[in-house]
């Protein structure tokens, strides 16, 4: 078990931990929650002896970690992933920590196994991806098989198969009777693996309890009723009788009545007694991460604004309107092609459209007379041949 006591923890003028008291039991996944810069990762340096508290005290059964005979074959960690020399392979690593802590080296091949990484053990840890990196941290936590575990945002960079092998994993590890203590921002996955809460802001404990009694302190748990669309006097019916028994009555947005302040069993009497038809009636219950941005929300230090985009803008004249954008259609090709002799683009049949009338050619116009060609002009007779002079003539 986990327990800390008036921790405090200045830097400085800083104080990063004011006062926290809490204790993390066996047996049950405990999560770790709070805005960037509330404390959490101060306070699992200081659980772990890495930083000295400037007030109070944090045990681990009973004892300080720097007095645990062997810690780490009692407390196993997980803070920063990259906490590894890159030049050393996964294997090589493992066993050195092995080594320094009298674990034998058939360990360091077996949490290998559980962590998925057996077949890249002997690859330099420099070329590992974010999520291979996490492995091979979750690995170092496991490799003393102790009974307290710590881990800090165990699931930064791992894909979905890693997630819910990480959730399983803690799980796994709680039923056996372990101390499971694990920081992280995702409220989703917090609501699926943890048991009980606690949750820091400022360096302050503002809230120790389970998950289950966490949300419903800092939600409003609502019943969504709806009564027949088409009969729109039963709604104001409903409303008024719901109102009566005590009831606040808020219209939503699709037609639906958000009732809270009565359980569903009455509202579903108060429907019968009042002769009204129930479409639907719904327990609604808010997430851990509205219960969680609900209860945290004074505590945030770092809050964004709207970006103006200040002199990146070109000025535009008074009286400009900026052009409508074209609404986007979809291509065909992204779906699954029609049935044949069917098209789900194509608009209702139009009517045939008029063809314009066939203009008809004009008459031919009548050949224009040509003047008549000038008679030809009579060649000159040819001059008679001279007579031939021949023997027989003389």
């Amino acid at each position: 078990m986990i327990e800390a006591v008036g921790l405090t923890k200045r830097y400085g003028a800083k104080t990063a931990v004011h006062n926290l008291s809490f204790q993390v039991r066996p047996g049950a996944v405990t999560g770790f929650l709070g805005p960037n810069g509330s404390g959490k990762s101060t306070t699992m340096r200081m659980i772990l002896g890495l930083d000295r508290p400037t007030a109070g005290r944090v045990t681990i059964d009973g004892h300080p970690f720097g007095d645990l005979p062997n810690a780490p074959r009692q407390v196993g960690a997980l803070l920063d992933a990259k906490a590894v020399h890159g030049g050393r392979s996964a294997r090589s690593h493992l066993l050195s920590l092995a080594q320094l802590s009298g674990i034998p080296a058939r360990r360091v091949d077996e949490v290998l196994g559980v962590v998925g990484l057996q077949d890249v053990a002997k690859r330099r840890s420099k070329g590992f991806s974010l999520g291979m990196g996490q492995r091979l941290g979750i690995a170092a936590a496991l490799l003393g098989d102790p009974k307290v575990l710590l881990f800090d945002e165990p699931v930064n960079g791992l894909d979905p198969e890693g997630i819910l092998w990480v959730r399983n994993l803690m799980k796994r590890l709680a039923a056996e009777g372990r101390t499971v203590f694990v920081s992280s921002h995702l409220m989703s996955e917090m609501a699926l693996t943890a048991d009980h809460l606690i949750v820091i802001g400022r360096g302050q404990l503002l809230a120790d309890m389970s998950v289950t009694d966490f949300i419903s302190h800092n939600s409003a748990d609502f019943a969504r009723v709806r009564t027949p669309a088409t009969e729109p006097a039963q709604r104001e019916k409903l409303t008024s009788a719901l109102t009566e028994a005590g009831g606040q009555v808020l219209p939503e947005p699709d037609g639906a009545l958000r009732v809270t302040g009565l359980a569903l069993p009455r509202i579903s009497d108060v429907a019968h007694e009042a002769d009204v038809r129930l479409w639907e009636l719904s327990p609604h219950q808010a997430s851990l991460e509205e219960a969680y941005m609900r209860m945290t929300q004074g505590a945030v230090d770092y809050r964004s604004t709207t970006d103006q985009k200040a002199g990146l803008q070109p000025v535009m004249p008074p009286g400009y309107v900026p052009p409508q954008e074209l609404p986007q259609v979809p291509q065909q090709g992204w779906y699954a092609p029609p049935p044949p002799g069917q098209n789900p683009y194509a608009g209702p049949p139009q009517p045939p459209m008029p063809q314009p009338p066939v203009q008809q050619a004009p008459p031919a116009q009548p050949p224009v007379q040509q003047p008549p060609a000038a008679p030809p002009v009579p060649q000159a007779p040819a001059a008679p041949a001279a007579p031939t002079t021949s023997e027989d003539s003389r």
